[in-house]
């Protein structure tokens, strides 16, 4: 399975944004230099999170984007989800009723068993992804960093 690098940004994003001190917001631009990102494809990204009721959002002169939500209620697979969706990486292709040993398609009304081993797959990396939450992905940052962003982070203030 590959993922967009949208994932990884906005996995260490929400992070990011998760350090704000109470009621900031955090710009995009701020976010875009933490980690020497293109500003634009940024954008598209946090608005993925914004439709997804992850991050809120606010425009003007003092805008920016924050939790929408307590960051022990938000989790790795709903940000995974709003860049990626939600479907399985593995389409069945029903190979199994071509070529010389084709099987007919009466006895196919059931998924193959590699269709369900893959599903069974995509099921458990979900799962995993849903028992990690915003909190559990900043206590992922060193202490000596998270200081330092956080006081980034109230010096940026909005």
């Amino acid at each position: 399975m590959k993922l967009s690098q949208g994932v990884e940004w906005m996995l260490h994003g929400v992070g990011v944004i998760a350090h704000a001190p109470p009621g900031t917001s955090v710009a995009r631009r701020v976010l875009a230099e933490q980690y020497d990102l293109p500003e634009a494809y940024l954008a598209k990204h946090l608005k993925a999170l914004v439709r997804a009721g992850i991050l809120t959002a606010t425009t003007g002169p003092a805008g920016g984007f924050r939790l929408a939500r307590d960051p022990a209620d938000i989790t790795a697979l709903e940000i995974v989800e709003a860049i990626e969706g939600s479907a399985s990486p593995f389409v069945c292709q029903e190979i199994r009723q071509r070529g010389l040993v084709a099987v007919p398609p009466e006895l196919c009304r059931r998924p193959c068993g590699i269709s369900t081993v893959m599903d069974r797959a995509h099921q458990a990396w979900r799962e995993s992804l849903r028992d990690v939450t915003v909190v559990d992905l900043m206590r992922l940052i060193p202490k000596s960093l998270r200081d330092k962003l956080v006081a980034r982070l109230a010096a940026n203030a909005r």
